[in-house]
């Protein structure tokens, strides 16, 4: 039951960290396009990077590399 506890920690961690580097990587890339086009919308960018960040999360659900050794 421990070792589950420290795997499932383990993996939350790393999950966690793709997904916040995902968002700051789809936030970096909305904003880029946007500010070429004269305007930011940041419901846009909020909402795209809120999407992209759970899926990242639920492809981390397949297996993490830096988790499955």
């Amino acid at each position: 039951m421990r070792q589950l506890k420290e795997n499932t920690r383990t993996w939350a961690r790393a999950a966690g960290i793709r997904a916040i580097k995902t968002v700051a990587q789809t936030a970096v890339a909305t904003i880029g396009t946007s500010a070429v086009l004269e305007g930011v919308d940041w419901r846009m960018v909020i909402s795209a990077s809120v999407l992209a960040g759970l899926l990242s999360l639920l492809t981390s659900v397949a297996g993490l590399p830096e988790v499955d050794g």
